[in-house]
Parts: structure tokens; C-alpha cells; sequence
């Protein structure tokens, strides 16, 4: 990962992660800041700069470790190791929330989170799964602070229950010798090339994400597929066609066995039209009047007639296409 600068808390350098990286980076400006929530040089750049600060690097202590509660593929959402990426798709949701400080702040205190998070998986009475993953893409963070080799062999031998993250990256081959224990849910992220290529971008592409998740599976991970976020562009169900059929011919057979599927349509705000337009002027314009709506809080979302039609094109091709496969939700 080549990074232009490091911004850190003093105190990130008391924790082993933290001098890990001090090493690491040595050569960089290392650049101290108060807290990485509120960094005042990052806070008053223009839109236009948002990719150049995607090129910084953020490290501090995580201070809030709020579980929320969750009803889809897990029990919790859990803050963990890291929040922002080094990506630039035009629709991410880290946007909604970090608006253009969307850019990767690792936390060095991991042993404290883990701990917590394995106290509380023992405390309940039926086991749980852990989100350790929404906030940030952990595959990713991996190739710069090796978290989930910490994270996984320790929850496999002392935790209860489950964790599961989401990816869009191929970069498995450290987790694959792992000891899992089957604890760890590995959920890959995909979409059709074309969008991929345009709006996903600095992601794995998708033949290195088919790749990534035969892998894990064979390495013997509980596997599924996040078809997400389906974006209602010209030519869209085509291109979904042509996503279901490369799955299906790409996947293993042991993956196409055990899998499920996830699938969420893509929420868009004023906030990413607003970066997006000085940021990358010659990106595809995601917003459509015709077809999105007033979500709250500025953003849109696809008209329920709408939305009704491509979950029914969908739950149609996946089943033509891949045959029973079971989908938790379209959302």
C-alpha cells in the first residue's frame, strides 16, 4: 500500500500495532494530530481533493465500541479495527457518514476490542455473529496491519459463535492456512465488470473476487455473495445477467453448494453528487430523477415501483441462472 503521509494520535505508538507501524512507515512524514475524528488540514480541503486524501494514512485508538443490533446475515454491527478505505466507489455509504474524511483510519488498540468482543459472545446464552466488517474492508486493512491473522486464530480458539466480514478485495492468501475453526463467514462483494471498472474504483475486479472466494471456501470458510449495491444503469439487466452467468460458471462447485446470497440496491445523497461532481467530473452520474426518491437526511433511494421490479428480475434470474441458491434479503 503506498501512502503519501501518516497522520496519527501520540498515543496510537504505545500499543505493539502502533510501533508496527511507525517501522513500517518510517520514511513517510508522520504528521500528529489531537484525534482522527476532527483533523482540521483534512476537514477544509475541497471536494476536488478526495482522491489525493485517500492517499493518507490515519492511525489512532478506537474510544466508542457501541454494538448495534442487526437483522440480516449477523445479531450485531461491531466497531472494530478500522473505519474508511483506500477505494473510491462513487456510492459508498462510509461517505454518508465521514463525507470526504472517508479515508483509512486504522485503530491500533485491537487487543482491547477483541477482548471485548469475546467476552460478550461467551455472556450470551444462544451463540451470536459479530458484523466485523461494516465500517471498513478488513481485507484490505489486512495487507497493512496483518488484524484479521490476529483476529481470526484467536476467535476460533476462544470466542463463541461467529464473525463475518465483507470484501470487495482478492488479497485471501494469508487467511487461507488460517485456523478458523468455521467461526469466520467470509462474504464477498460483487458486480457486473462494466460497473465495477467505473464506479468501484481501485477494487479487485471481479474474476480476482470469484477467485478470492473459491479460495476461502476450499480453504474451508462458510462463504456467500453480497450482490451490492445493484445500480439501476443503463443497460442494467444485461449486465446483472451477465454477473449470474460468469458466477455460474466460475464459482466452484463446492462454493455454488453452500453459498447464499445478499443483495442491496444502492442508496445515493446529495453529499456523494456534491464530491463526486468536483472530484471525478468524468464519472458515470449515479443519481436519476426519474428513477430514486427522498430517503431522509439527504439521501435517495430507487421509487418502490421501481425497486419492486428489479427484486422481482433478480429472484427471476437467480433462480433461472443459479438455481435454488438461498437469498437472506433484498433490501
Amino acid at each position: 500500500m503506498k501512502f503519501d503521509a501518516v497522520y496519527y494520535e501520540p498515543d496510537s505508538l504505545n500499543y505493539t500495532l502502533g510501533e508496527k507501524l511507525r517501522e513500517e512507515f518510517k520514511n513517510l512524514p508522520w504528521i500528529e494530530i489531537e484525534n482522527h475524528n476532527s483533523i482540521k488540514e483534512m476537514r477544509e480541503k475541497p471536494n476536488a481533493e478526495f482522491g489525493h486524501m485517500k492517499r493518507n494514512l490515519i492511525i489512532g485508538t478506537r474510544k466508542t465500541h457501541k454494538y448495534v443490533e442487526n437483522q440480516k446475515v449477523s445479531d450485531y454491527l461491531v466497531p472494530y479495527t478500522s473505519s474508511g478505505c483506500t477505494a473510491m466507489c462513487l456510492y459508498c455509504y462510509l461517505v454518508c457518514n465521514y463525507n470526504k474524511c472517508a479515508y483509512l483510519r486504522v485503530f491500533v488498540n485491537r487487543e482491547q476490542m477483541l477482548d471485548r468482543l469475546i467476552r460478550r459472545s461467551l455472556k450470551s446464552e444462544s451463540p451470536l455473529t459479530f458484523e466485523i466488517g461494516s465500517n471498513s474492508d478488513l481485507v484490505l486493512e489486512n495487507t497493512i496491519t496483518d488484524n484479521l491473522l490476529y483476529t481470526i486464530p484467536r476467535f476460533a480458539e476462544e470466542g463463541r459463535g461467529k464473525l463475518t466480514f465483507p470484501t470487495k478485495f482478492d488479497m485471501v492468501e494469508p487467511l487461507l492456512a488460517l485456523e478458523h475453526k468455521g467461526k469466520v463467514i467470509f462474504r464477498m462483494s460483487v458486480n457486473p465488470q462494466p460497473i465495477i471498472r467505473r464506479i468501484e474504483l481501485g477494487t479487485s475486479s471481479l474474476k480476482q473476487r470469484i477467485d478470492a472466494v473459491n479460495k476461502m471456501c476450499e480453504a474451508g470458510y462458510p462463504c456467500g455473495l453480497l450482490i451490492a449495491p445493484v445500480i439501476l444503469v443503463e443497460g442494467w439487466k444485461e449486465m446483472y445477467t451477465e454477473l449470474l452467468e460468469e458466477l455460474n460458471e466460475s464459482l466452484s462447485g463446492s462454493m455454488k453448494k453452500q453459498m447464499f446470497l445478499e443483495i442491496i440496491l444502492m442508496t445515493y445523497s446529495y453529499i456523494h453528487r456534491a464530491i463526486n461532481g468536483d472530484a471525478f467530473p468524468q464519472a458515470p452520474q449515479l443519481y436519476d430523477k426519474e428513477l430514486m426518491t427522498g430517503r431522509g437526511r439527504g439521501r435517495y433511494c430507487y421509487r418502490p415501483e421501481i425497486r419492486a421490479e428489479a427484486e422481482e428480475f433478480l429472484r427471476a434470474e437467480i433462480k433461472r441462472v443459479l438455481g435454488d441458491v438461498p437469498i437472506l434479503y433484498i433490501s
